[in-house]
C-alpha cells in the first residue's frame, strides 16, 4: 500500500477534475500544457516536498500549495494527461516515478530521465531546434567533482546529453521551439544535466519562460522572458510533450 500525503491549496478535488476535463478538449498537447499550468500562476516556490530517500519510505506526494521547479513540471504533465481526479493520481505515479513504481530509487530525480522513462509521452527535441547550433556533452550525472552524490543511494551513471548554448539561440532556434515546450537550463557543472527547468511560452512575437522561482523577491510561479532569462545561463535542453498515439 502506498502512502500519501495530499494538498490541493486553492482547489478541491472537485475543481481540480473539472480543470482536467476541460483541457481535454485542447487536442495539442502544447497548448493543453500551457492552458494547465497557467492555473498554476502564482503559487508558492517551496523546495524539498517530497518525502523519501535512502534509509526511509517514499511517500506519494501531491501538494499543490507549493512547488520547486520539477513538481511544477511533474504535477502539470501530470494533468496534461489526465481527465479526472483518480486519473491524476495514478498519472503521477507515472510521470515521477519509473515504472509507475512509487520508491525513492524509481524517482525521476534528473530532467533528462523523462526522456527515458516517458518516450511515449515526451520527446527530446534538442537536436532539431537547435540543428547545426546543438552541442553534445557526455556527462556522469550524480556524481560531484570530490566523487560524492549529488543524490545520496542513487548510483552515478553516464548519459549524452544534447544541448543548445544560449549564445547560439537565435530567431531561427526560437521559431522551431513549440508553445507548452519543456526547457531544461543545461549545467556545465559536473553530475548536473540541468540547474533549473520550466515551460516556453510563445505568445505572437513574445517568449516566455514560466517556472517556479526561487529568487528571494519571487519565490512563486511565474512568467519571465525567456531570452532576458537565459542569456548568462549555458545553453537550454528541450523535451517536447506529444499525444501518446502520435
Amino acid at each position: 500500500m502506498v502512502s500519501m500525503q495530499v494538498k490541493l491549496g486553492r482547489w478541491t478535488a472537485k475543481d481540480l477534475e473539472d480543470s482536467l476535463r476541460e483541457s481535454r478538449l485542447i487536442q495539442d498537447p502544447g497548448e493543453r500544457t500551457v492552458s494547465l499550468s497557467r492555473g498554476l500562476l502564482g503559487i508558492s516556490y517551496e523546495a524539498s516536498t517530497l518525502i523519501g530517500n535512502e534509509n526511509s519510505a517514499e511517500v506519494l506526494v501531491i501538494n499543490l500549495e507549493g512547488v520547486d521547479c520539477f513538481t511544477f513540471l511533474d504535477y502539470v504533465e501530470t494533468m496534461r494527461r489526465s481527465s479526472s481526479y483518480l486519473e491524476f493520481v495514478d498519472q503521477l505515479k507515472k510521470v515521477r516515478y519509473k515504472e509507475g513504481i512509487v520508491s525513492f530509487s524509481n524517482r525521476n530525480h534528473f530532467f533528462t530521465d523523462w526522456r527515458e522513462s516517458h518516450s511515449a509521452s515526451i520527446e527530446d527535441v534538442t537536436g532539431n531546434v537547435g540543428a547545426e547550433k546543438a552541442v553534445e556533452a557526455r556527462k556522469l550525472l550524480n556524481r560531484k567533482k570530490d566523487g560524492s552524490a549529488f543524490v545520496p543511494g542513487v548510483r552515478a551513471f553516464e548519459r549524452q546529453i544534447t544541448f543548445v548554448p544560449a549564445d547560439a539561440i537565435d530567431d531561427a532556434v526560437i521559431s522551431r521551439m513549440k508553445t507548452g515546450d519543456y526547457a531544461g537550463v543545461f549545467s556545465a557543472e559536473q553530475g548536473l544535466d540541468v540547474s533549473h527547468v520550466g515551460i516556453i511560452i510563445k505568445e505572437g512575437q513574445t517568449v516566455k519562460f514560466r517556472h517556479a522561482s526561487s529568487a528571494p523577491e519571487k519565490r512563486k510561479v511565474i512568467d519571465e522572458d525567456f531570452l532576458e532569462y537565459i542569456k548568462d545561463k549555458p545553453g537550454i535542453i528541450i523535451l517536447r510533450p506529444k499525444n501518446a498515439d502520435q
